[in-house]
């Protein structure tokens, strides 16, 4: 990927998000906000200008028969064009994350794949090329692991950047550790 001489020396940071899956709880996931303000307090704190950051989100086959997978919103004014029924559950959640990336002004882009979520995220991760890659953890016992998966353990294993996997705060789990 070639990069432009502004953006040269930035740092990439590529977030991959998903919405919670608590009922009647439309929004990012604890595991995703949680990511989304550890990158934020611990690494990019004051030096807004110094980085970029990337958010994916990535939803299974025909979810929603959503077909906009690959659009690129860098700006919250993107989202308010859209027709009511394209505002659908990956794009609010990417609504989200860039509203706040202005209001705390660093640069960002998001996009939206189709796919296994660890598949896809490493895939992009490769193609987009970011300095860091950093995910949510919902922190499931070995039991729950096996059952629910783990999309962070397969990305700390095969992405071809270093991964930060963040975890949640123990106040933070739902009554479901399943749930995010």
């Amino acid at each position: 990927m070639e990069t432009t001489e502004p953006e040269a020396n930035v740092t990439r940071i590529m977030l991959a998000v998903n919405e919670s899956s608590i009922k009647g709880y439309p929004h990012a996931s604890i595991s995703s906000r949680g990511a989304f303000e550890w990158t934020i307090q611990k690494i990019v704190r004051s030096n807004t200008s110094g980085f970029k950051l990337l958010f994916l989100h990535v939803q299974a086959p025909h979810e929603d028969g959503f077909e906009d997978m690959d659009s690129i919103y860098a700006f919250p004014e993107d989202f308010k064009t859209m027709k009511h029924r394209d505002q659908t559950r990956g794009l609010h959640l990417l609504e989200y994350f860039v509203t706040r990336c202005h209001e705390i002004g660093v640069a960002c882009e998001a996009w939206i794949k189709e796919g296994d979520p660890k598949e896809v995220i490493c895939r992009e991760a490769k193609r987009m090329q970011p300095d860091l890659l950093v995910v949510g953890s919902r922190g499931l016992g070995p039991f729950q692991r096996v059952i629910a998966g783990t999309v962070s353990e397969f990305c700390v294993k095969h992405a071809e950047c270093p991964v930060v996997s963040i975890k949640r705060r123990p106040g933070e789990t739902p009554q479901d550790p399943v749930d995010d």
